[in-house]
């Protein structure tokens, strides 16, 4: 089994590093940790239309950043800080997820960072 890991993410004051990578890649099969709409180390300002978009543009950059694509996802999980913000979500979601829907889990949960939005997902491609 081959694997190869994503580089650590960095956050908060200072830019330590936390004890998880960004993405780990096993046999086709590529792990993407929990993305929030975070820049430069810090959550983005602006409630959950910025940060819907940030999150998955961060999820996107990694899985650009490993060779897959939206169309190689087959699940995701999203959590929301709010469930009155699921149809505003659910809608910048559709925009990048549109034409190749993965499998999704969508719930509420407090966050461990002050953010509105968390998104992970499994993609899978081929190696052959």
């Amino acid at each position: 089994m081959s694997i190869k890991r994503y580089g650590a993410e960095k956050a908060g004051a200072g830019g330590q590093r936390l004890p998880f990578a960004r993405a780990v890649e096993a046999d086709g099969w590529l792990y993407v940790s929990g993305q929030v709409a975070m820049e430069d180390g810090e959550v983005i300002e602006g409630g959950i239309i910025p940060q819907t978009h940030k999150t998955i543009q961060n999820v996107l950059s990694i899985l650009e950043e490993a060779g897959y694509t939206t169309a190689d996802v087959v699940r995701c999980g999203v959590w929301l800080d709010d469930p009155r913000d699921f149809w505003t979500f659910n809608k910048i979601y559709q925009s990048y997820f549109g034409e190749h829907p993965p499998a999704r889990a969508c719930v509420q949960s407090s966050m461990m960072v002050d953010c509105k939005i968390e998104i992970d997902c499994v993609a899978y491609k081929s190696k052959a």
